[in-house]
């Protein structure tokens, strides 16, 4: 069960997008774990494979479902794949944007450009909008959208042009998100996951995809009205914008 400021909650019910790796996996594994029921949604749930081991070996705590955070019809699909209330949504899917040779400013991929903003920055979106009203069914819901430090206006690095940029819109589509739906009293935030250990992260990377999940899950424990619309790091400090 989830816990909220040290207080152990009821049942919560989870969603998260990229859940087949990385991060999200790791997300679904540890809110099942912990007692939670989880609708872990993919891309592509039948080639899923660790995914779909999880869902088996959870009873019943973890239904996996499809969806294309880039496809508006995709996205109302998996929606309807929820008949009560969502306590919590993670907008954990994104796309490295392309080849990162082809994001710079001598060579530039266009096309990817323009799909990264429509998966990481309008794709997030869409699933808030589909899932409100499940989200207007619970008692204090939360909303965290995984980031990255790259969207901060204060990442000292160049390049990286197509990632940067719709990280960074999704980032501010989530603060307006913020405001709009706090007299719904539904809270909403933005993370850096870390550095983490993933395919977009590589090996070589600092912390763990449990690590960050863990991490993830403390801070959305802790979201509420008062910090919604912050960006956070995963260990729970804020991050420059």
């Amino acid at each position: 069960m989830t816990k909220t400021n040290g207080e152990e909650d009821a049942v919560a019910n989870v969603v998260i997008t990229g859940a087949n790796r990385g991060i999200g996996l790791a997300l679904t594994r540890q809110y099942a774990e912990a007692g939670d029921n989880v609708l872990a949604l993919c891309r592509s749930p039948e080639k899923a494979e660790a995914l779909q081991k999880l869902a088996a070996q959870s009873g019943g705590r973890v239904k996996v479902g499809a969806i294309d955070i880039g496809d508006t019809a995709s996205v109302e699909a998996a929606a309807k794949l929820v008949d009560g209330p969502v306590d919590i949504l993670i907008n954990n899917a994104g796309v490295l944007g392309g080849d990162p040779e082809r994001q710079t400013l001598q060579n530039i991929d266009y096309d990817a450009w323009a799909d990264s903003f429509n998966i990481m920055a309008m794709g997030p979106f869409r699933v808030v909008k589909a899932f409100l009203p499940a989200l207007e069914k619970a008692k204090g819901a939360k909303i965290m959208s995984v980031s990255s430090q790259l969207a901060a206006s204060t990442w000292p690095y160049g390049g990286y042009y197509v990632y940067s940029s719709a990280k960074a819109a999704g980032n501010r589509i989530m603060q307006i998100l913020a405001i709009d739906l706090k007299d719904k009293g539904i809270a909403v935030a933005n993370i850096h996951p870390g550095y983490v250990q993933t395919d977009m992260g590589g090996p070589n990377a600092e912390i763990t995809p449990d690590e960050s999940a863990a991490g993830i899950r403390n801070v959305i424990a802790n979201l509420t009205l008062e910090n919604s619309g912050k960006f956070f790091k995963w260990n729970g400090e804020f991050h420059p914008l």
